[in-house]
């Protein structure tokens, strides 16, 4: 299948690319990142988290990665992998018109993965691909519909996290029919982010194990979501202040040590 993942320019987009790269490379793949989600100002410890999730990354470590083939290091940055996609990995944000959806239509997708793309895509794009769109959203739907869907759950008080891998039917947000979903237990030893990126392996072998039965033949049995639900936006001041009070990080230097050696140490 000719298959078209969408995708931020962030650490854990990359994360999870790394888990879905040897999974798809029987497909012709290509790979469109967006370079942000959202646009409002954000407070200093979102601010601080952003520089943490993009810019350390992509800015910092991965030019600095140098070549390199998968299996030469745990996980590859971005420019690695677009190395190993000969080039079919590309910066597109302006998706829905113009030369943005010409460029999206060019890779002819049979099947769009969408993990953390910034931008909401409208009815053009969504009818272009005959198996349809497929999400990886890391919240349990519909109770944890937007963004952070972590963050309001660790600030809640659950047991458990998820992701919801569902089918984006139309521009709403996150509310099409679930594939599948997984369950991750809350660890309070751990971060906000520790948790998020901690999603994305079972979240992938969710996606990877749909795009098979696809490629089989088989149709895919999606369940509509229930109806309610909650739809969260970015924290604010006084929502980050009562989640330090609670004992919880957004991130940790530690963990963040422990994530970059496996872009620089060999397995």
């Amino acid at each position: 299948m000719n298959i078209t993942l969408l995708a931020n320019k962030d650490v854990a987009s990359c994360l999870a690319l790394n888990y879905l790269f040897k999974g798809l490379q029987q497909h012709r793949l290509t790979v469109f990142l967006s370079s942000r989600v959202g646009s409002k100002p954000l407070p200093a410890a979102l601010q601080q988290l952003k520089f943490v999730e993009q810019d350390l990354f992509t800015q910092l470590l991965f030019p600095r990665l140098g070549k390199r083939s998968a299996g030469d290091y745990e996980l590859l940055g971005f420019e690695q992998l677009a190395d190993a996609l000969a080039g079919r990995l590309q910066e597109l944000n302006g998706i829905n018109q113009g030369e943005g959806l010409e460029r999206f239509k060019a890779s002819d997708p049979d099947l769009v993965l969408s993990i953390r793309y910034g931008v909401i895509l409208k009815q053009a794009p969504l009818t272009i691909p005959r198996h349809g769109v497929l999400n990886l959203h890391s919240g349990r739907l519909p109770d944890y519909k937007g963004v952070m869907a972590t963050f309001w759950a660790l600030l809640r008080g659950e047991s458990e996290i998820g992701t919801s891998l569902h089918f984006i039917d139309d521009p709403s947000i996150d509310t099409g029919p679930i594939v599948a979903s997984s369950s991750l237990s809350i660890d309070n030893r751990h971060s906000y982010l520790w948790h998020v990126l901690s999603l994305y392996e079972q979240g992938c072998a969710n996606m990877l194990d749909a795009v098979a039965r696809l490629d089989a033949g088989t149709e895919l049995q999606a369940a509509e979501q229930k109806p309610g639900g909650n739809y969260f936006s970015f924290p604010t001041e006084s929502d980050l202040q009562l989640f330090a009070q609670r004992g919880w990080l957004l991130w940790s230097p530690e963990e963040i040590g422990s994530l970059v050696d496996r872009f620089l140490i060999a397995p």
